[in-house]
């Protein structure tokens, strides 16, 4: 059993605090995954954790020991790096082997765990090269297999993937997931590219400037951003987000554009929401429809639209549309066919819309 627990951790460079206050608790076999942008403090949080940081205030535990003095190799951890780290002049075995003997373990027990890790990772029959003899991919793995000999409590990936060309990311992508249930050891992972926070985490950690936004499942990030920083960071494309008001006539709540554009809002228990202020609309692009036949969304949540610009995925196509002067981007099925400048009428799902208050960015809605 192995968690890991941080309390109020500050980390300072001289006078500059750049982490303020975390706390989180990573819970046993999980796979959380700490992303945001570059210089949010995710790789910062994750070397504190290694001992490769010190902490200026604070506590890390793990397994309720605390570790802020512990050295790195004592702390029962083991961390793949971005850029691999091998041992040019060392073959995939001795590089795959160095800590455990460095730690002194046995001839024959390096030699079994070395071969076990291999198959796992489907090095086997490359155990005799050097890492220039190897692909990008193939590096990777060793870094994750040096690693994994080790049989630490938990593993710690700084943007392991990063260096890897598109196809070889969602390959490695995979093979991550498929180690992480077979060793069923707890690991966090930091990344700025959220497509691999949706898809490889159990829990996201989005962070901020040093503070954590918000912590949850891929989908309830997805569903039920706090912020706007969450609503753009998570999702491809990015949650629609457009400044409007609130507008209340008799018992009706609209949110009304400077356009003109105006819709009713659904009604929401537990929502106060006042006549004249400023928020910001979010609706997710696959809530903006074109509408070609039937639908079940209510007439006035349809309006008109203009195509700006055409983004053909294949499987799926994203078009850039001005609906009555608020630009909007739709996610669509993508066999259909669009031409820029053509007028099409478009569905807004409105029981899928967010409001977030335009000064505090909280979601109000």
């Amino acid at each position: 059993m192995t968690e890991l627990k941080f309390e109020n951790v500050i980390k300072k460079y001289g006078k500059i605090e750049v982490i303020h206050g975390i706390n989180l608790d990573i819970k046993n076999k999980e796979f959380l995954v700490l992303v945001g942008p570059s210089g949010c403090g995710k790789s910062t949080l994750l070397r504190m954790v290694a001992g490769l940081e010190e902490i200026s205030s604070g506590t890390i535990l793990i397994d309720g020991k605390i570790v802020n003095d512990i050295a790195p190799k004592d702390r029962g951890l083991a961390m793949v790096f971005q850029n691999y780290a091998l041992y040019p002049h060392m073959n995939v075995f001795n590089n795959m082997s160095f800590g455990l003997k460095l730690s002194k373990t046995p001839k024959n027990e390096i030699k079994q765990r070395v071969e076990e890790v291999a198959n796992i990772l489907g090095l086997e029959d490359l155990l005799t090269r050097r890492p220039h003899e190897l692909s990008g991919g193939q590096r990777q793995r060793v870094a994750m297999g040096r690693a994994m000999v080790r049989k630490p409590s938990i593993f710690l990936f700084d943007e392991p993937l990063s260096n890897l060309d598109a196809k070889l990311r969602i390959q490695m992508r995979a093979e991550i997931k498929m180690l992480h249930q077979r060793v069923n050891s707890t690991i966090i992972y930091v990344t700025h590219d959220q497509i691999e926070a949706m898809t490889l985490a159990d829990r996201i950690v989005v962070l901020k400037d040093g503070y954590i936004e918000q912590v949850g499942t891929p989908l309830e990030l997805f569903e039920k951003p706090v912020n706007t920083f969450v609503a753009g960071f998570i999702g491809t494309p990015p949650m629609n987000l457009v400044e409007c008001k609130i507008s209340k006539q008799d018992d009706s709540t609209f949110v009304q554009f400077e356009t003109g554009l105006k819709f009713s809002i659904p009604e929401k228990q537990g929502t106060d929401l006042t006549d004249g202020q400023k928020v910001i609309l979010g609706l997710r692009a696959e809530e903006v429809t074109p509408i070609n036949t039937n639908t079940s969304l209510p007439k006035d949540w349809i309006f008109q639209g203009n195509i700006q610009v055409v983004e053909p995925l294949g499987n799926e196509t994203n078009l850039h549309l001005d609906i009555m002067g608020v630009k909007m981007m739709s996610k669509s099925e993508g066999r259909q066919t669009f031409k820029p400048n053509e007028n099409i009428k478009v569905g807004l799902n409105l029981n899928e819309m967010h409001l977030f208050d335009l000064e505090t960015t909280r979601v109000v809605y």
